[in-house]
């Protein structure tokens, strides 16, 4: 081997050491010889099938539930309230990490190599961990405004305005937390085989690698471990103060009060067990960076991708259907409009039945046609 050869290999080496999977959305390309000749179990074709299936029911059922709650909240008068405001935030957030995270991290695991050029190279990171960090404090605001009205009592609401700079500065916070993987960030042209080359969009920290991995483990702190810490607490208290006043109210009041408080822990049960392999297995790379070169670094990389996305499409679930007042602005929208509307029926000729349970949700097909549920 001489010299030439010698210091191509280390540099590319040290170039693979300098990158730390630290984006919550997307596998960081490792341009590294040997990495990238490793046996990769994403090539099979039948993989691959399951992964396009597992990928696009996510996006097919993210996009749904979070464009249906944006649309009540917006379509329904009597969800204009503060905590339905940021519950559209979340939906949001939620619904651009399905647009930019999953159909563009399929395309990696399918094809190896950033395909989507050096524009995006630079920007889809960023917006990735901005919509990520959206997500996540917008969670925390929704417990500490609930563990605030309910355990404190506090009668004083957050106004509109209020709201609205406290989104923005979600927002804002959320775009200086993720600019990191916009501005230390390089793209070239890696030389696989004297006749092959791949492009590759990689993070480049300045001076030591120390300084890639101690963002990653921030970022997993900010992202998991606080929001986790937060929520937990919050919402442990406000199960609490209900379960010592359940046993002095009216039965039904009982019954929603138990209700809102299994849809208050399984939140944070969701979250914390569909992120909790993916953080863990990015905290075992930047604590052995030998990991990266297992069998089926990448296969184990997007399982557990998979597992950590499905909360975007179980959000709307949690925050809308279990709620009554959404569960009636669904069922209004599905049974006026097609192709729902055969289905659920809005005809002039009911039965009884049909008129008493109509009665009960508010006579949903009238108020669909008014905006108020």
């Amino acid at each position: 081997m001489d010299a030439a050869e010698e210091l191509n290999m280390t540099q590319a080496e040290d170039s693979q050491l300098e990158v730390k999977p630290s984006n919550c959305c997307s596998a960081t390309m490792i341009n590294d010889e040997n990495f990238l000749q490793l046996n990769d179990s994403t090539k099979l074709v039948g993989v691959q099938v399951i992964l396009i299936l597992a990928y696009s029911t996510i996006i097919l059922f993210g996009v749904i539930g979070n464009s249906l709650v944006i649309y009540v909240v917006y379509k329904f008068k009597n969800l204009h309230t503060v905590t339905n405001f940021f519950i559209v935030n979340l939906a949001v957030a939620d619904l651009l990490v399905n647009m930019l995270c999953l159909p563009f991290t399929l395309v990696y695991t399918l094809y190896g190599e950033w395909m989507l050029g050096q524009v995006l190279c630079y920007m889809l990171p960023c917006a990735q961990g901005m919509a990520v960090h959206v997500s996540t404090i917008t969670m925390n605001i929704i417990a500490l405004d609930r563990h605030r009205s309910i355990v404190y009592h506090m009668e004083t609401k957050m106004s509109k305005d209020m709201c609205a700079v406290v989104i923005a500065i979600t927002w804002a916070v959320s775009v200086v937390l993720a600019s990191p993987l916009a501005i230390f960030r390089e793209y070239e042209t890696f030389d696989l085989l004297p006749d092959t080359s791949i492009q590759v969009c990689t993070e480049k920290w300045p001076g030591s690698s120390m300084n890639g991995t101690i963002y990653s483990i921030l970022m997993l702190l900010v992202q998991y471990g606080l929001p986790l810490a937060i929520n937990s607490v919050a919402y442990i208290r406000i199960w609490n103060k209900l379960k010592n006043h359940m046993t002095y109210g009216r039965n039904d009041r009982h019954q929603r009060r138990k209700k809102t408080t299994k849809m208050l822990l399984t939140m944070v049960v969701v979250f914390a067990v569909s992120w909790l392999p993916f953080h863990a297995f990015q905290l075992a790379i930047d604590i052995d960076s030998t990991v990266l070169y297992m069998k089926d670094f990448k296969l184990l990389f997007t399982v557990f991708h998979i597992m950590a996305m499905c909360s975007t499409f179980v959000n709307p679930i949690l925050y809308g259907w279990m709620n009554n007042n959404y569960r009636t602005a669904f069922m209004s929208v599905f049974r006026c409009y097609w192709p729902f509307s055969w289905m659920f029926g809005c005809s002039k000729s009911r039965g009884e039945d049909e008129v008493e349970e109509e009665e009960e949700e508010g006579r949903v097909c009238t108020d669909c046609k008014s905006a108020n549920v």
